[in-house]
């Protein structure tokens, strides 16, 4: 007979109770550890992974182990060379201060003799009498940066920084202090020249800004907030901005290496540690970094220390040419399919390019072998071109190239706040205008109108010729410089307020917006 089991046989045989609780637990412990056990990447999950589900859930569960990526050589090879150009360029960048002394804030009473009189000191006090008679000077203090340029002592900075110092004192980076000389200042390119009593100097060599490419890495070097050597790093953004309205002569070199209030004047460098340009402005609504800064390239610059050193100023050459942007209205006139270029507008008379036959309508596309963009470039490369320089021009006549051999000029007195005369846009309500500063002999200032175009709207307007503008939007225009930067800056559609006078007449035109 086939035995029978039950729970009360069971329990009646201890030996087999036993075992069967051992059986027992080994389960719901094998049980319990798969249940708990991390989640983690085997060969096997690779060949069926569990739903991603599980996989959140283990992730959350439990933070993986952190494993540190392996350092590529290239990368630790970069980081010694960034090192490298950081040492070799802090101690070439100096700190400037400078000290401003002003008069002191005058009192709204002009000095009369009432004050002395017994009745007003008793009014009055006799310390307000004391305050009005020594009342002190004051004294402002700015900040900036310079880069060593020569060994004996050259420094380059912005004129900004160091023009309305009555004293400018220079900190190396070793803190060494040095009073110093300023040799010469550009206001239309923001440059200035210093000189220090001192030799042996850490300097930096100039590089070629204009082989400079979009892309390529940078490194700023300055005193942002009195911060000494801070250096930054970032790539060239953009490069020949101009119209930007910080200088009247703008090639500018655009940046996201970091630049703040007091890197003015200081140096960025390209990968080998070159000078490629003097850190100047930055574009900011907060006052702050905000990723664009504005460079003045090395050519430029090199091309205005040179010329301060020998000569104490600038000097400039000079075409002798009235241009202006070309647009694709007038490219087709022209025929021509291309916008690029500077479109001739006038020939000075007794000016080298009258020397050379240019004409009226010539549109310029290159200037000793570089490329003319526009008519800013053009205007850049002959106020950089040495007086007394012979340069090749090519151009487009009547759909012909051409090439024409002019031997630059000096720039006359009388027009060395012009560049090239009369560059006129031809958008905005003063288009169609032919400019030129007046003579500064007579005492005047602002510039007179040498053509106006029969169907603008400054015609239509009623301004003539030999019309005298001295203000427009109640801006004041000294020369034409200042006619250039404030009518490139005007819309289409803006409505203009001018200021002119005729004769001895002085009176107001509004020439309406488009």
């Amino acid at each position: 007979m086939r035995e029978q089991w039950s729970l009360n046989s069971v329990l009646k045989k201890p030996v087999v109770l036993a075992i069967g609780s051992f059986i027992c637990v080994c389960l719901a412990l094998g049980a319990s550890a798969t249940f708990f056990q991390p989640s983690t990447v085997t060969q096997a999950s690779e060949e069926q992974g569990p739903p991603p589900e599980l996989l959140a859930q283990a992730s959350m569960s439990q933070p993986a182990a952190f494993s540190p990526p392996a350092t590529s050589e290239d990368l630790l090879r970069l980081n010694q060379h960034l090192i490298a150009i950081a040492k070799k360029v802090t101690p070439a960048v100096v700190n400037i201060s400078i000290v401003k002394t002003t008069a002191p804030r005058r009192s709204p009473f002009p000095h009369s003799p009432f004050f002395d009189d017994p009745f007003f000191r008793k009014f009055f006090g006799e310390r307000f009498r004391e305050e009005r008679r020594q009342a002190p000077r004051r004294r402002q203090q700015g900040m900036g940066s310079g880069v060593i340029v020569n060994p004996d002592g050259y420094i380059v900075t912005n004129n900004h920084v160091v023009a309305e110092g009555d004293e400018i004192q220079v900190v190396l980076g070793d803190q060494r202090k040095f009073e110093a000389e300023l040799i010469g200042t550009d206001p239309k390119t923001d440059l200035a020249i210093l000189k220090i009593d001192e030799s042996n100097l850490p300097f930096l060599s100039w590089g070629d800004s204009g082989t400079l490419e979009v892309g390529e890495m940078v490194v700023a070097v300055g005193n942002p907030f009195g911060l000494n050597q801070t250096v930054t790093m970032g790539i060239i953004s953009a490069v020949g901005r101009a119209n930007v309205g910080i200088a009247d002569y703008e090639d500018f070199i655009q940046t996201d290496a970091a630049i703040n209030p007091g890197n003015s004047g200081g140096a960025l460098v390209n990968v080998r540690g070159e000078l490629i340009g003097i850190n100047t402005a930055i574009f900011s609504r907060s006052g702050g970094y905000m990723g664009i800064g504005f460079a003045i390239p090395s050519n430029m610059a090199k091309g205005v220390a040179q010329s301060l050193k020998v000569y104490g100023k600038m000097v400039r050459g000079w075409l002798g040419v009235s241009i202006q942007d070309l647009t694709p209205d007038l490219a087709k006139q022209f025929e021509t399919t291309e916008i690029k270029g500077a479109l001739v507008t006038d020939v000075v008379d007794g000016s080298p390019a009258e020397d050379a036959r240019f004409q009226r309508g010539d549109i310029i596309r290159e200037y000793d072998g570089r490329a003319v963009e526009n008519s800013t470039k053009l205007r850049t490369y002959v106020a950089e071109t040495p007086p007394e320089t012979r340069v090749t021009v090519e151009l487009l006549r009547e759909g012909n190239k051409r090439r024409l051999d002019v031997v630059i000029g000096l720039m006359p007195k009388d027009m060395a706040g012009t560049g090239e005369v009369g560059t006129v846009g031809e958008h905005h309500a003063l288009s169609g205008l032919t400019v030129e500063s007046v003579e500064r002999s007579a005492g005047d200032t602002g510039v007179r109108v040498m053509k106006v175009r029969p169907d603008s709207r400054a015609a239509q307007a009623g301004i003539r010729k030999d019309d005298v503008i001295m203000e427009i939007n109640r801006v004041a225009i000294a020369d034409a410089d200042d006619f250039d930067r404030v009518t490139s800056q005007l819309d289409e559609n803006d409505a203009v307020l001018v200021l002119l006078r005729r004769g001895r007449s002085t009176l107001f035109l509004s020439i309406g917006g488009k």
